[in-house]
């Protein structure tokens, strides 16, 4: 079995891929719905927004940081469900993986964001739309850099792999080149500005000096659709499957205080 295929069908099978491709749905939708060339904002703004977003909503799903459900009591499940779903639209949270606590875990890298499901880590990285293919690893940050340096398992490992060949010194280069703590992978994205369409992959960096595949190889993620969420609203009972035949309960509506004090002074006059 290739590494790919591997990691892939793990991910997949422990519902990781899910929580991701639910996450970037959710900022893509939200950054969408937001963005407005009128209210001066710009692809820059779109760009920064959606992986603000996108890192925010791998948070939530993943229940990792501030989202976090480790209380012990019904009101701290309460209030960890209440910062979970804040400023989620009700069509998130119906479709949100309900993912097991520590499934994945915050992993990040020299401060970049990344996440770690058993022993594997992503880091995330936004491209131009249509250029994931050609995504330019080296004029990144040196941490995405190192990502895409990492040796490729396949094939085997040569004392070649991981050197830019336009550094002078490739082989003081690569001996500087520190091993990562863990196998790290990336997760890159895109948006049209345009058309509203989305790319989302998971793979294996490759240092493209030069131009060239920048991949040695990529999954993309937004070829399988959603899979049904697990959280419900308001209670953890199955959302109904027909029409309900129970009646509605009588709702009273408040009347607004200055509509009160108005009929008040027509008693009295």
């Amino acid at each position: 079995m290739s590494e790919q295929q591997d990691v892939i069908e793990e991910l997949e099978a422990a519902g990781v891929l899910n929580g991701v491709r639910w996450a970037y749905r959710s900022a893509v939708t939200r950054s969408l719905e937001d963005y407005s060339e009128g209210a001066g904002h710009d692809a820059a703004w779109l760009g920064n927004t959606r992986f603000t977003l996108f890192r925010n909503r791998l948070d939530r799903v993943f229940t990792c940081e501030h989202y976090s459900i480790t209380g012990s009591g019904e009101d701290d499940a309460d209030v960890a469900l209440d910062r979970l779903f804040e400023e989620l639209p009700k069509e998130d949270i119906r479709t949100m993986p309900r993912l097991g606590s520590g499934l994945v875990r915050r992993a990040d890298l020299n401060g970049s964001p990344g996440w770690t499901h058993a022993g594997r880590r992503f880091l995330l990285a936004s491209c131009k739309h249509g250029e994931i293919d050609r995504l330019p690893w080296p004029r990144r940050s040196p941490t995405k850099r190192s990502v895409a340096r990492q040796r490729n398992p396949e094939p085997a490992p040569t004392l070649f792999d991981g050197l830019d060949d336009e550094e002078a010194g490739g082989l003081e280069v690569l001996g500087a080149n520190k091993e990562l703590d863990l196998p790290t992978f990336a997760v890159a994205h895109s948006l049209d500005p345009v058309t509203g369409a989305p790319e989302l992959v998971y793979g294996r960096p490759r240092l493209n000096a030069g131009g060239g595949n920048a991949w040695h190889w990529y999954e993309n993620l937004l070829s399988v659709p959603p899979i049904k969420g697990g959280y419900h609203i308001d209670d953890d009972s199955p959302l109904p499957a027909g029409p309900s035949t129970v009646a509605d309960a009588e709702v009273r509506l408040r009347r607004p205080a200055e509509e009160l004090r108005r009929d008040r002074a027509s008693g009295e006059q």
